[in-house]
Order: structure tokens, then C-alpha cells, then sequence
């Protein structure tokens, strides 16, 4: 089965919060995402509310639950006890941990999964245990993986940055696709599922899954919003099913 597909909603939030006014509407969106065939929804709700509000997430978790109760809530950031309690509020269908310092700009990272063990996995054992699937943000460093394993967590994302970072020099691109490829080898083998995020167009994405064919899910945010202010939401998403292989 193809990757599936969720749609973050961050740089549609940021441009909303540029005024104050109800528009883009986040939800609204969202919905269109859903509707035309995205199968999942992504949100980043960072500290300073920069981009998704916390205010958007019980919208959000009532549209999927009213309206597309296939579709998944992803909820992604650094697990802060106040990041876990808004979690355990919303009740996404997956959390996703990043490394990422309040301040960034966006996550640019993955964990250091033998480093940080001893930090992850309690935090791991808390939301397993409220119900949630718990996913790693993962550097391509397959040395790692083990580390990540040992944690209790689901899946591990593959942080896709660099990757698409060279979407003008096809060698480095080659090269960076094959070691996301031999980290996703050695996370299936430990068990692991395989999600990946980070600077994905429908250019890479194919590649991407031809090299990983488990791949579980992408999840796209600021490519396929810049791509939505060109063909559209519901256009933007059947360009990307298309090019995880749906």
C-alpha cells in the first residue's frame, strides 16, 4: 500500500496569523484536504502559537471525528509537560516527538536516540499508555535505530530536509535518498514503522517511495501549500497521492 498522506497545516496557520482574521481558515482547509483524499492532518502547535493556535485543535479533532473519522490527527513537537497535556486533551491518533528548540524556525533535526534514551523513553511510556502511537523525528543515520527501537516507540520519521534541499543537484539527492533508505531498512527490520516529513514535493516523492516502499506516511506541509496557492487545495492533494503512488 502506498504512503499515506497527511497534510500539515502550519504554513496555512502562519499566513492566517499574519492578521487578525478568521482567513485562510485552518479547519476549512483541512476539510478540503480531507475531502479530497489526504488521509491524515498534521499540526505543530509550538509554544509561542507562531503557527497553529491552540485554539485550532479541538476544531480540528471535531472535524475529523464528525466528518472524516478515517482520517488520523497527527500532533508533532518537543514533549514539554505542556506539549503532552495539550496532547492528552486533543487525543491525536499519533504524536510525533522533534528535537526542536522553541525558537526555530521549523525542525531541522531528528533525536540522538542513544543520547536522549533515558529522556525519550519515559515520555514514550506516558503516551503509549494513554493510547496514542508514538513516532520519533529521525535523522538518516541508521546507527541509531536500535536506540530508537529500545524507547517503546511506533515508528520513526525520517527527517527529509536535507534530501529535498538538493532538489537541484540530483547526486547529493541520490546519495541522501540512499541513506533514508538504509535507515528505513534498518527500522522494518527492528520493527519499526516509517514515516517521513520535511521539504517533500511531488518531484522527490516518488523516488522517496520507490526507495522505501513501506513507507507508512509522509507528512507535507509547506510544499504542498505552496503548491495549493497555484492549483488549488483539493488539485494540490490529488498531485500528491499521485506521487506517493495512490
Amino acid at each position: 500500500m502506498p504512503a499515506k498522506l497527511s497534510v500539515n497545516l502550519n504554513a496555512i496557520a502562519m499566513l492566517r496569523n499574519r492578521r487578525d482574521l478568521p482567513w485562510p481558515s485552518v479547519t476549512g482547509l483541512g476539510r478540503i484536504a480531507l475531502a479530497a483524499g489526504a488521509h491524515g492532518l498534521t499540526v505543530h502547535p509550538r509554544p509561542d502559537e507562531r503557527h497553529t493556535r491552540h485554539s485550532d485543535l479541538p476544531e480540528i479533532r471535531s472535524l475529523i471525528d464528525d466528518e472524516f473519522p478515517r482520517a488520523e490527527f497527527n500532533i508533532e513537537g518537543y514533549p514539554t509537560e505542556d506539549f503532552l497535556v495539550l496532547v492528552e486533551k486533543h487525543q491525536p491518533e499519533q504524536v510525533t516527538l522533534v528535537p526542536d528548540d522553541p525558537a526555530q524556525a521549523t525542525s531541522d533535526h531528528g533525536w540522538n536516540f542513544a543520547a536522549q534514551a533515558a529522556f525519550l523513553t519515559p515520555i514514550v511510556k506516558r503516551l503509549k499508555k494513554g493510547g496514542f502511537r508514538v513516532s520519533l523525528f529521525s535523522d538518516s543515520d541508521a546507527a541509531g535505530i536500535n536506540a530508537a527501537r529500545d524507547t517503546g516507540a511506533d515508528r520513526i520519521e525520517l527527517y527529509t530536509g536535507p534530501y529535498g534541499s538538493y532538489h537541484s543537484d540530483p547526486a547529493k539527492a541520490a546519495k541522501e535518498l540512499e541513506r533514508l533508505g538504509k535507515t528505513a531498512d534498518a527500522a522494518l527490520a527492528a520493527g519499526l514503522q516509517v514515516n517521513a516529513g520535511h521539504d517533500l514535493v511531488v518531484s522527490n516523492l516518488p523516488a522517496l517511495a520507490k526507495r522505501i516502499p513501506a513507507l507508512a506516511e509522509v507528512s507535507i506541509g509547506h510544499g504542498l501549500t505552496a503548491d495549493a496557492l497555484e492549483y488549488g487545495m483539493a488539485g494540490t492533494v490529488g498531485r500528491f497521492l499521485k506521487a506517493c503512488g495512490w
